[in-house]
């Protein structure tokens, strides 16, 4: 993850990084695809991964440009790149700070990064710039706000999922991330020019005990210190624990809002 700030706190190094990102490629990466068939990405073309995390979509991407093509993948905290592809280099890159990447990108995608960032404005300009004229930009992140109980074994139940991801989303709003910004994203990229933008939203039903709902798990229990401090109790966190194995309790899945368009080409209007 590129965060710039050194706020993010759902620590790559962390022992439950890896369980979040076999999560996140498992329940997300197929709409991520879908989303850059869409747009068009095609052998040769030249791509950078902003926030390349554990790689699995450079990775992907590396594999649909082919040799003719290539993937950039950055990271403050770049995953090691044995037995990458010949044509996916990875590099650690602050997207925030550093000068943009260079030579004109045909694609430049970045999933849950925006939010994180307190300069994401920034950020988003920067991978505008990296693009060529006609390239386009994929960037994605979640609606944490949105996430309603959908199935219960009882009203304590529901008040006590909503008590502690209330509870995470206060503390990750406290180190800076916007839970507003995928909202906001697709009027953030038209104010920069990007033509042709498009968006899509994926949402799913997450049941007690399914794999996508572990998600919640690994980040309640990276986070617990900070849970701790802002005053839930130990017990509410283990009952917690207990209520997202339970197969009676289903909710909203984090709805990922995709919006994607094109740097204008020389000479044409946005």
């Amino acid at each position: 993850m590129d965060t710039s700030e050194g706020r993010y706190l759902l620590d790559d190094d962390a022992a439950e990084a890896p369980a979040r990102f076999a999560v996140l490629e498992r329940r997300y990466d197929a709409h991520t695809r879908e989303c850059l068939d869409r747009i068009g990405l095609a052998p040769g073309a030249r791509c950078l991964e902003v926030g390349a995390g554990s790689g699995s979509v450079a990775a992907w991407m590396a594999e649909r440009v082919g040799p003719g093509g290539s993937v950039l993948a950055t990271d403050l905290k770049p995953a090691p790149a044995d037995g990458a592809p010949a044509n996916l280099t990875v590099a650690r890159h602050d997207i925030v700070r550093d000068p943009p990447p260079e030579g004109g990108f045909d694609l430049a995608h970045a999933r849950l990064v925006l939010m994180h960032l307190p300069d994401r404005l920034t950020a988003l300009a920067n991978m505008v710039a990296a693009l060529r004229p006609g390239g386009a930009l994929l960037i994605e992140d979640f609606a944490l706000a949105f996430t309603p109980v959908l199935r219960s074994p009882g009203p304590e139940a529901t008040a006590l999922f909503e008590e502690v991801h209330e509870a995470f989303v206060r503390v990750m709003a406290g180190a800076g991330a916007d839970l507003r910004w995928a909202e906001r994203s697709f009027a953030a990229a038209r104010e920069l020019g990007l033509a042709d933008l498009r968006s899509a939203v994926f949402t799913e039903t997450w049941e007690g005990g399914g794999e996508g709902i572990a998600l919640h798990r690994v980040n309640i229990g990276q986070l617990r210190p900070r849970l701790l401090e802002r005053g839930v109790a130990p017990e509410r966190l283990e009952r917690f624990e207990r209520l997202l194995q339970d197969p009676a309790f289903a909710v909203t899945s984090y709805s990922l809002v995709s919006v994607w368009g094109r740097r204008p080409a020389e000479g044409a209007e946005s």
